[in-house]
């Protein structure tokens, strides 16, 4: 059952996403002199506006994200006046595209910072021990706690956490006889270890010991931008991987973002500032892709248009983001699908 508390915790996240998101545009238009109809927080009818410069500015009564209305956005607009965004120079649309995602990766950098100075480096134990328990899988329900020590699985030695990955995951739908130590004392279990249904790797629903050092704050920079740049390369390399497999890439959708935020926020706030980093730093990403309508397909457009030194005809442009539009629906679907595998699977275990 979803709280109050973490609704507002959800909304708030994603709305100060999708907010800084369109504040990069707005920011950079502005410095373009692109007139700017409407600059909104939230969606629905209005609950405060104030119109300045003639641009209006407005908080709507539904708090959820935001959005930048720009003059000769749309191309049915366009009336080729230099205040009209597709009437810009070419790189000057480039610009301000690719200054929303820019936006997500300084924001997530600028929490990444502030969870390396407040809460320190962690890292985890090579040990065998168990730093958590995860709800409604099979550990909680054979008893394991905190703090308990894996000795052997099916008379098998180990160690190391990743001796105790490697077996777990190879046995998948299968039960196995782990050897458990708890403060000096040693017990047999037998465990049922589920499948994932993405990965189809064994699981029980443990996480390592982790331990937490404090560091200066350069260090906290370093590592914060560090972090940035590791996440975007391991999405990179994990989505072209998937492609030259033709596998499924496995990716969240609405559903399932929400449902990790809803988590996180029961985790406490270390948990949910470094979700809403990864989620700033995915939705960046996301925006950066060669997809039609989104800002990564706008900026191919316009240094296409740059390198041919011809201004993309209006009507293109509109074929152009009607084919991105059903890409988009397209991954929208495919990930809300994996969503609700995820969570058919998860009421297994409850």
């Amino acid at each position: 059952m979803i709280t109050f508390f973490q609704i507002i915790n959800i909304v708030s996240g994603i709305s100060l996403l999708v907010f800084i998101h369109e504040f990069g545009h707005f920011i950079v238009a502005k410095i373009f002199k692109v007139r700017i109809l409407t600059f909104a927080f939230g969606f629905g009818p209005d609950l405060v506006k104030s119109t300045y410069n003639g641009t209006k500015y407005c908080i709507k009564i539904i708090p959820f994200g935001g959005f930048v209305s720009m003059a000769g956005e749309n191309p049915k607009d366009v009336k080729g006046l230099k205040d009209e965004y597709l009437s810009l120079k070419w790189y000057k649309k480039v610009l301000i595209a690719f200054a929303g995602p820019f936006s997500n990766y300084i924001f997530a950098v600028f929490l990444f910072i502030f969870i390396f100075n407040v809460y320190g480096v962690q890292t985890i134990s090579i040990n065998s021990s168990i730093g958590a328990v995860v709800k409604n899988y099979p550990a909680e329900f054979s008893g394991l706690l905190p703090g308990d020590k894996i000795k052997s699985i099916d008379g098998i030695k180990v160690d190391k956490w990743n001796d105790l990955c490697i077996n777990i995951r190879k046995r998948a739908n299968k039960r196995a006889f782990f050897i458990i130590d708890r403060k000096g004392h040693s017990f047999e279990l037998s465990i049922p270890i589920a499948k994932d249904p993405i990965t189809k790797l064994g699981a029980i629903g443990i996480t390592p010991v982790v331990i937490k050092t404090k560091i200066s704050f350069f260090k906290s920079l370093y590592l914060g931008v560090k972090t940035l740049v590791i996440q975007i390369v391991m999405t990179v390399v994990y989505l072209v991987d998937k492609l030259i497999s033709f596998e499924k890439p496995s990716i969240a959708g609405p559903i399932g973002v929400i449902h990790t935020m809803v988590d996180a926020t029961k985790n406490g706030a270390y948990s949910y500032v470094k979700l809403i980093a990864i989620i700033s730093t995915a939705l960046g990403l996301f925006n950066l892709l060669p997809i039609p309508m989104v800002d990564g397909g706008m900026i191919i457009l316009f240094l296409v248009e740059g390198l041919s030194r011809k201004q993309m005809k209006m009507k293109f442009i509109q074929i152009y983001n009607g084919i991105g539009l059903i890409f988009i629906i397209t991954i929208f679907l495919f990930a809300t699908y994996n969503d609700l595998i995820r969570l058919n699977v998860d009421k297994l275990f409850r």
